[in-house]
Order: C-alpha cells, then sequence, then structure tokens
C-alpha cells in the first residue's frame, strides 16, 4: 500500500471489523452456548452481512493504492485455505471452501486485468454480475467445481460462502469508487512527506485498519477461548 492515509477508509474498514467480530460474537453464543440468541435473527444477519459487504467494497476500493496485488491476493488465499484446512477437521460437514479470504484472494489476483477495464464496462460488469447472482443463487448443479463461480450442490452447506457471482460486483463499484473520488486526490498527495500524510487518520483507526487482516485471523480464536473459560467456570451455560 502507499503511504496515503484516508481517514474515511480506515474508519470503515474499521467499523467493518467491529461489526464482523460483533456478528461473530452472537453466532458463537448461539452455536456453543445456552444464551437466548438467535443468529439468524434479521438484526444480526444485516450485522454481518453489512460488515462483509463493506470488506468487499473497500477492497475493490484499496486495490487501487496496492503496489503488488498479486503478491497481497497470493497471500490472502493462502490464509484462506488455512481456515479451509481448520475447519475440514474440526467442522467437515461445513467447513469452508469459498468463503470471503477466497473470494478477496482472488479478486486481487484478478485486479492488474480488472485495473486494465473502463469506466463503462466495469459499471455494467458490476451490474450484470449482482443481478447474474441473484438468479443463480438458487440453481443447484451436481458438481462442486463451480461454486467459486456461486453455483451450489445438492446438500451442500458451509460456514462461510462468498462467490465470484454476485460479490464480485460489489469489488467492481469498490474500483469505481478509487477511479472517481480517490486516484486523482492519491496522485496529488504524492509529494507530501509521510509525516504530514499520517496526521489526517486516528493513531487507533489507523493501526485497526492496518492489521485488519490479522485481526480477521485471530479475533475467532479468541472469542471461542473466552466463552469455552467462561463455560469452564459456570459464568455462563
Amino acid at each position: 500500500m502507499t503511504s496515503t492515509r484516508f481517514p474515511v477508509i480506515d474508519s470503515l474498514r474499521t467499523l467493518a471489523l467491529a461489526l464482523m467480530i460483533t456478528y461473530h460474537l452472537i453466532y458463537d453464543l448461539d452455536q456453543w452456548t445456552g444464551l437466548a440468541v438467535d443468529v439468524d435473527a434479521l438484526f444480526w444477519f444485516s450485522i454481518g452481512k453489512t460488515a462483509a459487504l463493506l470488506f468487499i467494497f473497500l477492497s475493490g476500493l484499496s486495490s487501487g493504492f496496492s503496489k503488488h496485488p498479486l503478491k497481497n491476493g497470493l497471500r490472502v488465499l493462502f490464509f484462506g485455505m488455512i481456515i479451509t484446512l481448520v475447519t475440514y477437521v474440526v467442522f467437515p460437514e461445513q467447513y469452508v471452501r469459498f468463503g470471503i479470504l477466497h473470494f478477496l484472494g482472488v479478486m486481487m489476483v484478478l485486479y492488474p486485468l480488472i485495473q486494465k477495464l473502463p469506466n463503462g464496462v466495469l459499471i455494467l460488469g458490476s451490474v450484470l454480475i449482482i443481478a447474474g447472482g441473484l438468479i443463480i443463487k438458487d440453481q443447484a448443479v451436481n458438481t462442486p467445481l463451480l461454486l467459486p463461480l456461486g453455483f451450489m450442490y445438492p446438500g451442500f452447506a458451509t460456514m462461510d460462502f462468498y462467490p465470484l457471482f454476485p460479490y464480485s460486483g460489489v469489488t467492481l463499484l469498490g474500483v469505481l469508487c478509487y477511479r472517481y473520488f480517490f486516484a486523482e486526490h492519491s496522485r496529488t498527495n504524492a509529494s507530501v512527506p509521510p509525516a504530514e500524510k499520517s496526521k489526517a487518520a486516528y493513531p487507533m483507526v489507523t493501526w485497526v485498519s492496518r492489521h485488519s487482516l490479522w485481526i480477521y485471523l485471530i479475533h475467532q480464536p479468541i472469542l471461542l477461548g473466552l466463552i469455552f473459560a467462561l463455560k469452564a467456570i459456570a459464568i455462563i451455560s
């Protein structure tokens, strides 16, 4: 990433993390305790989906600042495969096959191609991809090979699923947002000393935003550890 920081981007990414952690806490309490919580309630569903859509949108937006999208994408894909392996061992019947990290990694890898497309193509592509994804989400096929595109097979179950259709359409909207609102400003600020650029961001928000991937990776083990510790000492059932 460039040394330029935009407070609005850091703030939105921090908000996405806060919403995600809140949703996963409710999910864990629903799955692993006897507390009267319902993660499937509309409110909590909306919290979780808003967090995911923010991450996807901001990933597309932030790709415009990235100097090494291929390297970053492969790193995110690597962590996605780690999550696949861990969930396959712990939750074999609903392990993660193409979750949000897989999705984000693929889109980062594809960004060098996406950035060559004109704005009109991105706008049309976003509309068609989102519409197409809403159409095919209920279409079942007899192979798991099409899961990344959004086609599910009979009996498919997973803890996390973010296929290219419709969610890559949201990524394209993020790329468009970068081009329309941040690209010129980023080029204008290229000669500003890093020390002056950093003054624009709140230190804690900036720190959380910069370390969002690591926070994503460690927050669930921490939440589960706390829940099982509280169960062990009978604070919660």
